[in-house]
């Protein structure tokens, strides 16, 4: 079932939409640490966000840019301004839709199932566990940071982020990066991951990946 973060200041309604959702099956987390909400979204990987304008430390619009901005959707404004300017400034900076609350139960999940419907089949933030990847752009989420990967790297750490915690053989690899399972130079693999493991190494992610003698590699957790 879906994931999905919901991201509102007000306790009470925080737990009436945690449990709104959770009977409807959904996986359901709410963030009640506003301090910097756009990293904990990205690194939860949710299917859809619930997002209030009216925070403590940010605006929802601010954080609505900052999401779409790292290709995460889709975003579902649930707010009580229910001015059409604020609206539209919503909509404009990327969100996928816009409900003013009190909000009837039954359109309130009507919208959820629409936008998931409408997102099935994109790609969003996978989660490697101590930080997300975005497959489409190959870039690397951890807390605040954020590291663009070269398409082999990418190739690479999507393989082994997808068969977490299992081995991901040199064959499959090799297939992965130059159409091939023919392990022809296996020192051209190692070029590569050791590129990699450099590159992870700016965000102290290097020793994510495992070696496993005469199997392959795989990422540990």
């Amino acid at each position: 079932m879906a994931r999905i973060t919901i991201v509102e200041d007000d306790s009470m309604m925080r737990e009436e939409l945690m449990d709104i959702l959770q009977k409807e099956g959904f996986e359901v987390r709410a963030i009640a640490d506003f301090h910097d909400i756009v990293a904990q979204i990205a690194t939860s990987a949710p299917d859809l966000v619930i997002l209030d304008i009216n925070l403590p430390e940010q605006s929802g619009f601010e954080i609505c840019k900052n999401l779409k901005l790292k290709g995460m959707g889709p975003i579902l404004i649930l707010t009580s301004r229910d001015k059409l300017q604020d609206e539209l400034h919503g909509l404009h900076l990327g969100a996928d839709d816009y409900l003013t609350k009190p909000c009837n139960r039954d359109r309130l999940l009507a919208r959820i199932q629409n936008l998931l419907r409408r997102f099935e089949g994109q790609l969003g933030l996978i989660d490697g566990g101590s930080f997300s990847l975005d497959p489409n752009t190959f870039t690397l989420y951890k807390g605040s940071q954020s590291l663009l990967l070269s398409a082999n790297e990418g190739k690479i750490l999507l393989a082994l982020v997808q068969n977490r915690p299992e081995v991901v053989s040199k064959s499959t690899l090799s297939d992965l990066l130059w159409g091939t399972d023919q392990y022809i130079d296996e020192n051209a693999l190692q070029v590569n991951l050791t590129r990699l493991r450099k590159t992870l190494r700016q965000l102290n992610l290097e020793s994510q990946i495992e070696t496993i003698r005469g199997q392959g590699y795989r990422l540990r957790g």
